[in-house]
């Protein structure tokens, strides 16, 4: 009774510091998992990367300062040129593709119709496959001799083309792979925003009897926007960074055609074994996928229509 009598005669200014203190070492105990994981396998990466890219460096480690050297090397390698050709050309090719196919295929089975669930599960059935399965499946279907595509351009009497192996057509295969692996998470995303628009904004539109196509227009794409923001970044991210079908199917071949700026990191960090350069390679994409996805964020952002 004489301690409840102590507590409750400190002024209620004394006890507020300590309720704050123990909330905020409280809230730090919550973060401090995600903290040490982000630190290990994000941040001392990153600024690992950063250190080694001002330094001539192999994979023991940096053994010679080199300031802007690897930086002035590479910004003037025509092969890291034809680098960030071959990305810019990829990521035009996939992400606008992949986004338009995810939202026709989305719209096709939105509807709730018996046996739809069928074709849901088949359209986004590619999210469910490694890179390195999917990648190994269309490697056969490009093969001249054994391939889909050689048996159909065959049977139309059309000349066999080198998918793999041409470097005008390289870029174009690894390209249509990429879609077909990508566009099943799209599809999924797409669709779940979809599901989320309230139906009753439909019947008001049937009632009013406007066409499909202006619904389209002024109901469904207005409230989706969220949903289509949130996959073009994170598609635009996603294609900056591909790799694995790159590597499995040319090898950033023929002629460099494929070469996109991770697999040239790759193989300056682990074939030739110059890991500064690769280092100053890994910081130019990042600075430049923040600045595109910033410029997104300011942009499109502007056009979103949150309910």
């Amino acid at each position: 009774m004489n301690a409840a009598r102590e507590l409750q005669s400190v002024p209620a200014e004394e006890q507020q510091p300590s309720k704050s203190r123990f909330a905020f070492l409280e809230g730090w105990l919550y973060l401090l998992p995600s903290i040490v994981l982000f630190g290990v396998f994000v941040f001392y990466p990153m600024f690992r990367t950063i250190y080694l890219s001002f330094f001539l460096a192999d994979q023991i480690g940096p053994f010679e300062f080199a300031g802007l050297e690897n930086y002035h090397y590479i910004l003037s390698s025509d092969s890291f040129q034809s680098s960030i050709k071959a990305t810019v050309l990829f990521v035009l090719f996939t992400v606008p593709a992949t986004i338009i196919l995810a939202l026709f295929l989305a719209l096709l089975t939105s509807e709730k119709i018996m046996g739809i669930g069928i074709f849901r599960t088949f359209f986004s059935s590619t999210m469910g496959m490694s890179v390195a399965a999917s990648s190994v499946i269309w490697m056969f279907m490009y093969n001249p001799s054994i391939g889909v595509f050689s048996k159909v351009a065959e049977w139309l009497g059309l000349p066999v083309i080198q998918w793999l192996q041409n470097p005008d057509y390289a870029l174009l295969a690894v390209s249509l792979s990429t879609i077909w692996m990508s566009t099943g998470f799209a599809y999924l995303i797409i669709l779940g925003g979809l599901q989320n628009i309230d139906p009753h904004l439909y019947e008001n539109a049937r009632v009013a009897g406007v066409s499909y196509f202006y619904q389209l227009r002024r109901i469904t794409l207005p409230m989706l926007s969220p949903t289509l923001f949130f996959i073009v970044t994170v598609s635009f991210i996603n294609a900056f960074q591909t790799f694995g079908q790159i590597d499995i199917l040319t090898k950033g071949g023929p002629v460099e055609s494929t070469n996109v700026i991770v697999y040239s990191i790759y193989k300056d960090a682990f074939i030739n074994n110059d890991v500064g350069s690769a280092s100053a390679q890994a910081v130019i994409l990042f600075f430049c996928v923040l600045a595109l996805t910033v410029l997104q964020f300011k942009l499109g952002e502007r056009k979103v229509h949150y309910q």
